[in-house]
């Protein structure tokens, strides 16, 4: 199917479209969720763009490719449209920091529609931070599909055994993790097996206690979210936040230990701005 580089026809409430042309990056800036910290740097030719989009043998090289096409995507190159069915296929890469990449550079151009289906299928990932991607992404379009996503960034993730067997406890209560980093393991008749956590944040609450005897899938920990998590979702629900999310955004705009000052900021706003979008959709048309 031929891509059709349009505007988006209905999806956008009145109410608050202008927002998402006014804050048009604000909801796909997670560096650390695609490993967007590292530097690809180096100009890619053409020749070198078609070959590391498609071929995935050296997955950073794909990386690479995608961190360039979404720069050129941000200046505005439309020259860089000859490669946007690649960048909906690599929605299915099997590695999963591919697909995060891909769901990051798809936000960076709101008027494919192809990129916005792409988007509301990667929701559905096994894979967190793909997820966080895929729907802070579909902000840009006025697409509030990843709502639920959003509010799961606020409230943190639980993690449950992979085995049932025994606990034992890698890390510290307040560790700080990244996306990936085991936490713990346990001791099963089969062997040991790692428990990791699923995004980056802190090691907030341990739900039993180190040597105690767990069973496959019951919940041992949880994480707290990193504040580039928290910062990034609230930015998201600045623009399709409900009142109903007034309640996990309160305690961040109260302040939270480890937090920087931004977190409390960004909370203030985000919930004035969900309670005037409210206040608006409530009021009687002017006769």
């Amino acid at each position: 199917m031929p891509f059709a580089l349009k505007n988006r026809s209905g999806g956008v409430r009145p109410a608050w479209s202008a927002l998402v042309v006014a804050l048009a990056t604000a909801a796909v800036v997670i560096p650390f969720l695609f490993w967007r910290s590292t530097w690809f740097g180096s100009p890619l030719s053409d020749r070198e763009m078609d070959e590391y989009l498609t071929h995935l043998d050296q997955p950073r090289r794909t990386q690479h490719a995608l961190s360039q096409l979404a720069d050129r995507m941000i200046r505005g190159d439309r020259s860089v449209e000859r490669w946007y069915p690649a960048l909906v296929q690599l929605g299915h890469a099997p590695i999963p920091e591919i697909r995060e990449m891909a769901a990051w550079a798809m936000g960076q151009d709101n008027r494919v529609p192809e990129f916005q289906h792409a988007l509301r299928d990667l929701l559905q990932d096994s894979n967190p931070l793909v997820r966080m991607n895929a729907a802070l992404a579909l902000v840009r379009f006025g697409d509030a599909s990843g709502h639920a996503e959003l509010r799961q960034m606020l409230l943190g993730m639980t993690v449950s055994a992979p085995a049932s067997g025994t606990l034992r406890q890698e890390r510290s209560l307040d560790d700080v993790v990244g996306a990936g980093a085991v936490i713990a393991r346990v001791e099963s008749p089969a062997g040991k097996v790692e428990i990791r956590s699923p995004i980056p944040g802190s090691l907030g609450r341990w739900l039993v206690s180190d040597r105690s005897s767990v069973r496959s899938a019951q919940p041992v920990a949880w994480i707290r979210p990193a504040p580039e998590v928290v910062w990034e979702a609230l930015r998201g629900m600045y623009l399709i936040g409900e009142p109903e999310d007034l309640d996990v955004i309160a305690p961040y705009a109260r302040g939270v230990p480890g937090m920087p000052a931004k977190v409390a900021l960004q909370a203030r706003a985000t919930a004035e701005a969900i309670r005037q979008r409210t206040m608006q959709q409530h009021s009687p048309p002017e006769p």
